[in-house]
Formats: C-alpha cells, sequence, structure tokens
C-alpha cells in the first residue's frame, strides 16, 4: 500500500477513535422522573408510667378488714405496690429512668456488592473484526463508604503514530443502599483537565454540569462513568428503566432497554451476560456479565455514521477482600 494510502487511511483511523475517546455519548432522553423526598422522624417518646396509689391510711375495723392474701417477699429496687384486681402473686415494679431523647443509633455500614478494589482492561476496535484500534482500563476503589471509579483510554499501534488520544474519566462519590452516589465527575483530555464535568449536591438536591447553571437533581442519577456500575446494583435491571445521568456536557433522563441473556466470547473466556440497549440517533449497547457480578465485559457503541466501535474484555481483577 502506497505511503500516502496509509496516512490516508490511519488519518481516518484518528477521526473515528476521535468519535469514540470523545465520550459523546448520545442516548435517548426521557423526561426527568419525579423527585422522590423521604423524611426521617425519630420514635416517640414511651409515655411515664402511670403510678399506682396506696391504699388510704385510715385502719378499717377489725369486722370490715378485708382479708389479704400471702405474699412472699419478692427483691426489688423499689417499693411494691399491691392492687385490688391482684390475687395470687404480686409482680415488682421496675424503675424508670425519666424520658429522655432517644440515642442516637449509628447506621450500619452498607456491604458493597461490588470488592473493595477491581480493575477491567478493555481491547477496543473498530468494528467487530478485531481491528484495534486503542485499549482502555477501568478501576475503582472502596474505603469506608467512598467510591473512585477511573477510566483511561489511549489509541495504540498505527492509530497512536498518527493520531495519539488519551481520554480520563474519573467519578468519585459515596455508597449507599442503593448503589452508587456521584457527587464529582470530570473528564481529562491529554492530561488537562476539560469543562466537561458534573458537580452532584445531593443536600439541595442539584446538578450542575459544566460550567451551567445548577438544574433539579433526580432520584439515582448518576454520571457517564458510574452509570455502568450502578446498573448492577438495580433490583431487576433484567427488564429495563431509565436512570438520569449527567455526561459532563448535559443532563437527561435515558432509557435502557433489555435484549435478554446472551452467552459472548471474550478474551477473558466465554461469559453468560445480560444484553441492554441504549438507543437514538446513536446506539450504545452492554453485556454485563452474571459471572463478574453484571460488570460490563463488553460495550458497543454505534455512532450517527453507522461506524461502531466495541470494547471488550481482556482481563478482570476482583479483590477478594
Amino acid at each position: 500500500m502506497p505511503f500516502a494510502l496509509i496516512i490516508a487511511f490511519a488519518a481516518s483511523l484518528g477521526v473515528h477513535a476521535l468519535a469514540l475517546f470523545g465520550t459523546d455519548l448520545e442516548l435517548s432522553a426521557e423526561h426527568e422522573p419525579p423527585r422522590i423526598l423521604a423524611e426521617l422522624l425519630p420514635p416517640p417518646i414511651p409515655p411515664a408510667p402511670r403510678q399506682v396509689l396506696a391504699e388510704p391510711t385510715t385502719k378499717p375495723t377489725a369486722k370490715s378488714r378485708p382479708a389479704q392474701p400471702k405474699v412472699a417477699p419478692v427483691a426489688s429496687a423499689s417499693p411494691v405496690l399491691s392492687t385490688p384486681e391482684v390475687s395470687e402473686q404480686v409482680v415488682p415494679s421496675t424503675p424508670v429512668a425519666e424520658p429522655s431523647a432517644p440515642p442516637v443509633v449509628e447506621a450500619a455500614p452498607v456491604v458493597s456488592r461490588l470488592p473493595a478494589r477491581g480493575m477491567i482492561r478493555y481491547r477496543v476496535d473498530r468494528g467487530d473484526q478485531g481491528f484495534e484500534v486503542g485499549h482502555s482500563t477501568h478501576d475503582w476503589e472502596i474505603v469506608d463508604g467512598v467510591y473512585r471509579i477511573t477510566s483511561v483510554t489511549e489509541t495504540s499501534g498505527l492509530v497512536a503514530l498518527f493520531k495519539p488520544l488519551r481520554i480520563e474519566l474519573e467519578s468519585r462519590g459515596r455508597l449507599t443502599a442503593e448503589g452508587l452516589q456521584p457527587e464529582h465527575f470530570m473528564i481529562r483530555r491529554g492530561g488537562r483537565d476539560s469543562k466537561e464535568k458534573a458537580e452532584f449536591d445531593w443536600a439541595q438536591m442539584l446538578v450542575q454540569v459544566g460550567n451551567a447553571a445548577a438544574q433539579p437533581l433526580g432520584h439515582g442519577a448518576q454520571d457517564l462513568l458510574s452509570f455502568y456500575y450502578q446498573l448492577g446494583f438495580l433490583p431487576h435491571p433484567e427488564a429495563g428503566g431509565a436512570l438520569p445521568i449527567a455526561t459532563g456536557k448535559k443532563y437527561l433522563s435515558y432509557r435502557f432497554e433489555p435484549l435478554g441473556d446472551e452467552e459472548i466470547e471474550t478474551p477473558a473466556g466465554s461469559l453468560r451476560t445480560l444484553h441492554l440497549r441504549v438507543q437514538d440517533d446513536t446506539t450504545t449497547e452492554l453485556w454485563l456479565a452474571y459471572d463478574y457480578l453484571l460488570l460490563p465485559v463488553k460495550i458497543r457503541h454505534l455512532d450517527r455514521k453507522g461506524d461502531s466501535f466495541v470494547q471488550v474484555a481482556t482481563e478482570v481483577r476482583l479483590s477478594k477482600e
């Protein structure tokens, strides 16, 4: 092949790689789901025990004095008061402290479905013919209920020679009973911070994407990176649904459609997966592995021109913690 054609071909691959690694994910959008608000109230203070008054101190006459049952002495920290209704046994009263504010109960730590540390390494192909144009690595760490997920994608081979690209994504937030709750998301290009970012304020229920004004934050919202891992936290991902997602450029609600179970061949082996699809003028498909905690082991992106790029897992590492 003439050298000029090689350069032209490599440049074309570079353009397509830029489209892939640019993370301009276009998904079908729908109206934001209604916000759900919950208010936690302390348990009611128990009422003070009713005190039983003793009989009058005036002694009755011998004729009118009623027969009293013989009661064995019972050890008690306070005086025992008998009532007319008790005929067989007198139960000692239990001293009750003055009512006070309910004790503060610390919330139990959330048990994560993900191990404390993990890594997925992907090969990035153009099309389904195995033509490699890059590689990508996802890493995550969960410590004391705080998570951090990073993704680094780079061109490789001939594409890297003529169009070197390096895209970094980072998502940080907290782990809750419902899964991941992102607080900060950002994208770096070539080692430099970009304007593509998102700040989540869960106390005020607001999200700011880029430098735009803050807007209402939907329940269960995710960012472009945490979204892949939140799917496994959903009660029934096989039924499909929708999630609000901040991509770094915009914030919309995206619907994912289930395509059923599928067994796929990967360099990491044959895997049973749940196949999902998010479709609009572009299409993104995900394969979540049942044997790997519903982690994304294959991702296919079809752009507006009909060109597809596939990330397929070559290695999955999970800590035993």
